[in-house]
């Protein structure tokens, strides 16, 4: 598979888990249906164009992430008031992603999304962005850094060490009794055309944090540079 790798990283982020509405909690890292939006920014896609795209991008590429900083969040608190009613206050809390930094693995699973695989690709080369990047929110500009491009291997399994998450499907091996972090996490990876991520499209994720690895067992992709990754 045609693939690249790229940085993403910034102040703040925020990557709302649907079940949270009034005091939102935010995923772990960037989910792949907000990678697909962020895609759809740099290439500068309006809203209603990028409707039916949506679904298509999300089942013709696939992502992986390492996570490059330790996973912090800090909640903030602050007070809607009503335009209405300037003098109706409702507070708020949010909770947010603190120095996020991820090492993404984009590729190609479909020609039918080449072209704009490829104008994706050029533009992160040559760091430009139609609309501004954002992690999740307008106030969290995303800072985005081409690191190279390349391809990866046909699906294999086997054990391997993983420094980006992999599915709850793998056998994780933790006898180690691991130093660091190992986060969870359920992630959507598909939304529809009405941008709606389907309940029955979320994966569960493992992943070690701060540029660690766990050994596992299960499907992977090899890189060129020989490392494995798990791509959903």
């Amino acid at each position: 598979m045609k693939a690249f790798q790229l940085i993403v990283a910034g102040n703040w982020a925020h990557f709302k888990k649907p079940e949270t509405n009034n005091n939102p909690l935010t995923h772990d890292f960037i989910t792949k249906t907000a990678f697909v939006g962020l895609i759809g920014a740099v290439l500068g896609i309006e809203r209603k164009k990028m409707c039916p795209l949506f679904p298509i991008l999300c089942e013709d590429l696939c992502y992986g992430v390492q996570i490059l900083q330790p996973v912090k969040k800090e909640t903030w608190g602050f007070t809607m008031r009503k335009a209405v009613n300037l003098l109706k206050k409702a507070p708020k809390h949010l909770e947010l992603l603190k120095n996020p930094k991820y090492k993404i693995s984009l590729a190609l699973r479909s020609e039918r999304s080449e072209v704009i695989f490829m104008q994706f690709l050029q533009s992160i080369k040559s760091k430009h962005a139609n609309f501004t990047p954002v992690l999740g929110l307008h106030n969290c500009p995303a800072d985005l850094s081409f690191l190279g491009e390349g391809a990866f291997s046909e699906k294999q399994s086997g054990s391997f060490a993983a420094k980006c998450f992999v599915t709850r499907k793998h056998s994780i091996d933790l006898q180690e009794n691991p130093k660091f972090r190992v986060g969870l996490d359920k992630i959507p990876t598909f939304q529809n055309d009405d941008f709606w991520n389907l309940p029955g499209k979320y994966v569960e994720i493992i992943y070690p944090s701060e540029n660690h690895e766990i050994r596992v067992a299960g499907d992977f992709y090899k890189y060129d540079d020989g490392e494995p990754w798990c791509l959903i």
